[in-house]
């Protein structure tokens, strides 16, 4: 049965995403069948720099910076015909001791209040959106892991149950300045193992058992996930639309022995690899291959329907699981 649609004034909603790497807008319509995406857009933004820090704070730039992205996008937001707009924070602004004065800044700008999720409502949205998937729709059982810049979510699904939601500090801009002296220097074998170590110790830890996803379908997302399956497009001569969403294990790992040896500038030629995010690319890599080996999985699959789309499906009220 498909849900009730929403009340006419929600048809089409915008949710701006403010992440660590990125901030980004989705402006979808609800239809019968689930959420269409009207259009999206990504502003590099980086406000996650300094999260590697005891006490992480947003500099001066970087608040202004972020302030202004999501001015423009709240005002693109309307031009395509939102009649609701919400605006949600991550690791980045969730973390810093500043968090208020940018979630106050946005205010005076927008006129929108700006949502800082916690680590639990992170997960737990980002599950929701992934439910959104229609390519995942056949998938009772399955996880999912979604890295961004400050943090590393992890879900495992038993049916329309959530087993499994953690928020992890293992965002790739976290381990980048915490691991990598010059992130413009190839990748030392030594910060890849100190890498591995560090996001197992942790995701161990917090609950996550050793073998937890052998034999599940394992979802992941985010700019990571994103930028692999791009680089692998490029490298068959294929379009990222026509590319296969499932990204093997074992090319994760052919794809850091690529990169890892070499230096920024050299990354950053790398057809399918921004530019904004050939930093912390190496460092995401071993993170998400750490996450492999762990869970015992041996390929992702790449899905575009995440926080947004959870954040929009609560807009909706009912559209999604």
């Amino acid at each position: 049965m498909n849900p009730p649609p929403p009340p006419a004034e929600r048809r089409t909603v915008a949710v701006i995403d403010v992440g660590s790497n990125t901030i980004k807008l989705l402006v979808a319509r609800w239809t019968p069948e689930g959420i269409e995406r009207l259009h999206a857009r990504t502003v590099e933004a980086r406000l996650g720099a300094g999260l590697g820090r005891d006490r992480p704070r947003l500099a001066p730039d970087r608040l202004t910076r972020g302030t202004d992205a999501v001015r423009t996008l709240a005002a693109e937001a309307r031009a395509h015909g939102a009649q609701a707009t919400a605006v949600v924070a991550t690791s980045a602004v969730r973390d810093a001791e500043n968090a208020p004065e940018f979630a106050a800044a946005v205010t005076s700008s927008t006129g929108l209040r700006l949502r800082i999720l916690s680590g639990t409502d992170e997960a737990r949205l980002i599950g929701r959106g992934l439910r959104c998937d229609p390519a995942l729709a056949a998938a009772t059982d399955l996880a999912l892991f979604d890295l961004g810049g400050g943090s590393l979510e992890a879900l495992e699904f038993r049916g329309a149950e959530v087993r499994c939601a953690l928020s992890l500090p293992l965002g790739c801009v976290r381990l980048t300045e915490r691991f990598l002296v010059d992130p413009a220097l190839p990748l030392p074998d030594s910060a890849r193992a100190e890498i591995a170590r560090h996001a197992t110790l942790v995701a161990t830890e917090a609950g996550l058992a050793r073998d937890a996803f052998r034999g599940l379908p394992v979802a992941a997302t985010g700019g990571t996930i994103s930028t692999a399956r791009a680089m692998a497009a490029a490298a068959a001569g294929t379009s990222l639309e026509d590319s296969s969403p499932e990204m093997p294990v074992a090319l994760l790992r052919e794809l850091l022995e690529r990169v890892g040896p070499l230096t920024l500038v050299e990354r950053q030629t790398l057809p399918g690899l921004s530019a904004a995010r050939a930093d912390v690319f190496p460092a995401a890599l071993a993170t998400l291959l750490a996450m492999a080996d762990l869970t015992g999985c041996s390929a992702f699959r790449h899905s575009w329907y995440s926080l947004r789309h959870g954040v929009a499906a609560e807009l909706f009220e009912g559209c999604g699981p």
